[in-house]
């Protein structure tokens, strides 16, 4: 569930409970006018709800007679061209980022409120530096992404984000174990890997996510 109060954001990392806070309708046009232009970076392992959280944001804006513009960098092809899909089953489409594309010159004349960016995990720095640009000339920026790769290595576009964004929030899911997830893990053939190619697109056939000491000892 989430709500927002002033220029806070808080979020409950359930699907259920967002629902229910949309039909309760606890954001309001006031609320809203509170959220100052800044630059949001939300940020956790695979399958902690990063995609349903962007998806039910941009229609809870919409309905509040937002403009919203949603991106996703090119390289992300699991759901298909030109759609953000979350594994509750929610799916809106996307405008693509390539990498040598300029986020600034895509929206131009379009004047959005709002700008939100899935799998932000594979921008480039420089087009995060311009994400910044346009959340300092008045356009909100949400941006959804991974924060470390399968061997726990910043990816460039995450580490940007935290240098130069307002507001960071965890979302957070569980290992198998139990306890808080915090590492993504690419597996194959049952077991972990943790040398490679830093970018290997795929889903839950191949990447899980565990806390530290699962993935430390190898538990899938």
């Amino acid at each position: 569930m989430f709500y927002i109060t002033q220029d806070r954001i808080i979020w409950y990392n359930s699907i259920t409970c967002i629902c229910s806070a949309l039909m309760c309708g606890r954001i309001c046009t006031e609320n809203l006018e509170r959220i100052v232009m800044k630059l949001y970076f939300y940020y956790g392992v695979m399958g902690s709800s990063k995609s349903a959280n962007c998806l039910m944001t941009k229609f809870n804006f919409e309905e509040h007679g937002q403009k919203v513009v949603l991106m996703k960098p090119s390289i992300d092809t699991r759901e298909g061209a030109n759609i953000v899909k979350s594994r509750a089953g929610l799916s809106a489409p996307a405008r693509l980022i390539d990498p040598d594309a300029s986020i600034i010159d895509m929206i131009k004349g379009e004047n959005p409120d709002i700008i939100m960016i899935d799998e932000a995990q594979f921008l480039q720095p420089w087009q995060v530096d311009e994400l910044r640009e346009l959340a300092d000339n008045g356009i909100r920026v949400f941006c959804y992404g991974l924060r470390a790769d399968f061997r726990s290595k910043a990816f460039p576009g995450s580490l940007r984000l935290f240098e130069v964004c307002d507001t960071m929030r965890e979302l957070v899911s569980m290992c198998k174990c139990g306890k808080k997830a915090t590492m993504n893990v690419r597996y194959a053939d049952g077991k972990i890997v943790y040398d490679g190619e830093q970018i290997v697109i795929g889903g839950s056939e191949q990447y899980t996510s565990l806390c530290h000491r699962c993935w430390k000892e190898g538990r899938l």
